[in-house]
C-alpha cells in the first residue's frame, strides 16, 4: 500500500437532523440553523461546524456538533411553528466517515458508480448513492476530502470495503 493512500477516519460527536418541507421551510430553517439550507439539487452549504445537505426536493440533512442538537431542534421548531414540516433527530441512525487524500476519489470509485472527477462532482456536491452494496450519503467537502454518512448497521461492511479497496491503490 502506498504511503499516500487515502486516510479513512471516523467522524465523532456529530449530530444529524433530517428536515422535510418546502422552500419556505428551507428558508426559515436555514435562518434558525445558522446555515442556509440548499435550494439547488445535490448541493451542500458548509459553515463550520454546521452543514446543510440537499437530499431531495423537500428533504435536507443538517449536520452539527452532537452537543448542539437539542438547542438546534428548539430553534428550528420555533422558526417553523406555523409551517408544515418534519424535523427528526437521526443522530443515532447513521455514522460518519471522512475519506481524504489525493486518491480519495479513486478509492471511492472502487464501489461508487458516480463520476467523482472534480468537474462532474465539484466541492459541496452531496447526494445519496451506493458504495458497493451499501446506501450512503456522499458529500465532497474539498478537492481531496469526502464525507460519507452510512447507516449504522452498514458501517462494518463499508469500512471493510474501503480497507480492501485501499489495498488495491498501492
Amino acid at each position: 500500500m502506498s504511503d499516500t493512500a487515502p486516510v479513512i477516519a471516523a467522524v465523532e460527536g456529530l449530530g444529524r437532523l433530517l428536515l422535510r418541507g418546502d422552500a419556505a421551510v428551507a428558508l426559515a430553517a436555514g435562518a434558525a440553523f445558522g446555515v442556509p439550507v440548499p435550494t439547488q439539487a445535490c448541493r451542500a452549504e458548509f459553515q463550520p461546524p454546521r452543514a446543510a445537505l440537499w437530499l431531495g426536493p423537500d428533504e435536507f440533512l443538517l449536520l452539527l456538533p452532537e452537543a448542539w442538537v437539542a438547542d438546534a431542534v428548539a430553534d428550528i421548531a420555533t422558526a417553523l411553528a406555523a409551517l408544515p414540516h418534519a424535523l427528526v433527530d437521526v443522530s443515532q441512525r447513521q455514522l460518519g466517515l471522512v475519506v481524504e487524500g489525493a486518491d480519495a476519489a479513486a478509492l471511492l470509485n472502487a464501489g461508487c458508480p458516480l463520476d467523482l472527477d472534480a468537474a462532474a462532482f465539484p466541492v459541496n456536491t452531496a447526494t445519496r448513492t451506493l458504495l458497493g452494496k451499501a446506501e450512503i450519503i456522499l458529500w465532497r467537502m474539498a478537492a481531496d476530502r469526502f464525507h460519507l454518512e452510512v447507516g449504522r448497521s452498514f458501517m462494518p461492511y463499508v469500512r471493510a470495503f474501503l480497507a480492501e479497496a485501499r489495498l488495491g491503490l498501492g
